[in-house]
C-alpha cells in the first residue's frame, strides 16, 4: 500500500503546490491586493466546477483496476479509451460553462478592477481544460496499472513548468541576445492562468508518452485495434462510468462548496478572521493531499483484489489505507495541537492575524485523523463500485447537521469563525465513522463475486 500510495500522495501534493506557487507569484505584483483576488476568484471558480464535475472519471479506478486484476488488459484498454471520450466531452461542458461564467461574475458585489483581471484569467485557465480531463483519465489507467510513480513525476514536472512560464508572463522581462534586444510587457494574473494552462497541456502530453512506452514494453495492447475505432463512443460503457462516476464527482463537489460557503461566511466576520481561517485552511488543504493519494491507493489496490476475486486482499487492502491515512492524520493533529503559533507565524507576522489562526488549528487537530479516515474509507469503498454511501453521507454530515450548526454557533454564540469550525469538525467526525463502519459492513456482508482466489488456497 506504502509503495503505491506514496507518489500518489506525493502526486496530489502537487496539484496544491501549482496554485500556490500562482499565488505567490501574483503576490509579488504591484499593488497586490487587486491581482490577488482576481487570482483568487478565478481559481476557486475553475477548480469548484473542474474538480466537481471532473470528480466523475473517478469511476475509472474501479472499472480499469477490476478489469487488471482479473488480467483482462482489453477490458481495461476500452474502459481507458471510453474514459478519454467522457473526459473530452465533461471538457466542453465546462469550457461552455467557464464562457459563460463573466454573466454571472458582474453581479457580485466586488471591485470593477477585480473582475477584468479574474475574468481573461478565468478564460485562459479554461483553455487548459480538455488537457486536464484528459489527464485525469490517463492517470486511471496509470496508476490502476501500478505506474505510480508516473504519475508523480508528471505532476512533480508540470510544477516545474508552471514556475517558469508563472515568471516568464507574470513579470516584465529584457533580455538582450546576440546583441538584440527582446523585451516584453507583463501579462500580470492573467500570465498565471496562461502559464498553468502550458503545464497541464505538457503533464497530459507527458502522460500519453509514458503510457505509448509502457504498452509497448508490457505489451498491453493498448493500439491492438487501432485508435479512431478505439476512440468510438459505446453509450453502455459511458452509461455505467456515469452510473457510478456522477455520485463520486458531486461528493467532491459538495466537500469542495461546503468550505466555499464557509468562507464566504466567514467574509462578513472582516479581514482578520477571513485571514486567519485562509492560513489554517491552506494548512489543513495541505495535511488532507496525503491521504486523498492514500485513498487513491485503496481504490486502485481494492479494485484490483476485487477483479481477481479475492474478498481476503479486498478486504485487507482496504484497512490498510484506512489505518495509514489515520496514522498520517494523527501525526498531524500532535503538530497543529503543539506548534499552531509557530505555523501561523511561518504565514505572517500580524499579530491579529495569528492569533485569529491558532485557534482553528486547535479544533483542526480534533477532526484530522476523522478526515483521514473518511477519505480512504471513500477511496476504499470507490474501489469496491460504492460511490452512492460516501454521496449521501457528505450530504447529510455537512449540508444538513455541520453547517447549520457551525452557522449558529458563529453568529448566534458569537463564536466567530470558531463556531464554523466546530461545525464543519463534527461533520468530518460523523463522516469518518459513518463511512468507517460502511466499509466494516461491506467486508462483513460482501464476498465480491466468485472469490476464486480465496477458493483455490482453500
Amino acid at each position: 500500500m506504502i509503495r503505491i500510495a506514496a507518489p500518489l500522495a506525493l502526486a496530489e501534493v502537487g496539484w496544491m503546490s501549482m496554485g500556490l506557487v500562482d499565488t505567490v507569484m501574483v503576490g509579488h505584483l504591484p499593488n497586490a491586493a487587486v491581482p490577488l483576488s482576481a487570482a483568487a476568484l478565478a481559481q476557486v471558480l475553475y477548480n469548484t466546477l473542474a474538480f466537481g464535475i471532473g470528480g466523475i472519471l473517478l469511476a475509472l479506478d474501479a472499472k480499469i483496476a477490476q478489469a487488471h486484476g482479473a488480467e483482462d488488459y482489453p477490458s481495461a484498454n476500452r474502459w481507458f479509451f471510453q474514459g478519454v471520450v467522457l473526459a473530452t466531452a465533461i471538457a466542453l461542458l465546462l469550457m461552455l460553462l467557464y464562457a459563460l461564467a463573466p454573466f454571472g461574475l458582474r453581479h457580485l458585489p466586488t471591485e470593477r478592477a477585480i473582475f477584468e483581471s479574474a475574468i481573461p484569467t478565468l478564460q485562459a485557465l479554461s483553455w487548459g481544460t480538455i488537457p486536464l480531463m484528459v489527464y485525469f483519465a490517463l492517470r486511471r489507467y496509470l496508476q490502476a496499472f501500478n505506474h505510480v510513480r508516473i504519475v508523480a513525476a508528471a505532476l512533480i514536472s508540470a510544477n516545474l513548468v508552471n514556475i517558469f512560464f508563472d515568471w516568464l508572463l507574470i513579470f516584465q522581462h529584457d533580455f538582450r541576445f546576440a546583441g538584440l534586444h527582446v523585451g516584453w510587457s507583463a501579462y500580470g494574473v492573467v500570465g498565471s492562468g496562461v502559464a498553468t494552462s502550458l503545464a497541464r497541456l505538457y503533464q497530459a502530453v507527458f502522460a500519453v508518452t509514458a503510457i505509448l512506452i509502457v504498452n509497448r514494453k508490457n505489451h498491453y495492447g493498448l493500439l491492438k485495434h487501432g485508435l479512431l475505432h478505439s476512440l468510438r463512443p459505446r453509450w453502455h460503457s459511458l452509461r455505467q462510468l456515469l452510473a457510478l462516476g456522477v455520485p463520486s464527482g458531486a461528493t467532491i463537489l459538495i466537500e469542495i462548496a461546503i468550505f466555499a460557503v464557509v468562507t464566504s461566511l466567514i467574509a462578513t466576520l472582516g479581514p482578520v478572521a477571513l485571514a486567519g481561517h485562509e492560513i489554517a485552511l491552506n494548512c489543513i488543504s495541505f495535511t488532507f493531499m496525503i491521504p486523498l493519494g492514500i485513498s487513491a491507493a485503496a481504490s486502485v489496490r481494492v479494485g484490483q483484489a476485487i477483479g481477481r476475486g479475492s474478498a481476503i486482499e479486498a478486504k485487507a487492502a482496504g484497512w490498510a489505507a484506512i489505518a495509514l491515512g489515520g496514522g498520517v492524520m494523527l501525526c498531524a493533529s500532535v503538530l497543529f495541537l503543539s506548534v499552531p503559533h509557530a505555523i501561523s507565524a511561518a504565514f505572517t507576522h500580524d499579530a491579529p492575524v495569528i492569533a485569529a489562526a491558532v485557534p482553528l488549528f486547535f479544533i483542526a487537530s480534533i477532526f484530522q485523523f476523522c478526515d483521514g479516515l473518511q477519505i480512504t474509507a471513500l477511496g476504499a469503498l470507490r474501489g469496491a463500485g460504492d460511490t452512492h454511501s460516501g454521496l449521501i453521507t457528505h450530504a447529510c454530515s455537512y449540508w444538513l447537521l455541520g453547517l447549520p450548526l457551525g452557522t449558529y454557533l458563529c453568529f448566534h454564540e458569537k463564536m466567530g469563525a470558531r463556531g464554523l469550525w466546530l461545525g464543519l469538525c463534527v461533520s468530518l467526525v460523523v463522516t469518518g465513522f459513518v463511512l468507517l463502519n460502511r466499509w466494516r459492513m461491506i467486508t462483513i456482508q460482501d464476498n465480491y463475486g466468485a472469490d476464486k482466489k480465496d477458493k483455490e488456497r482453500m
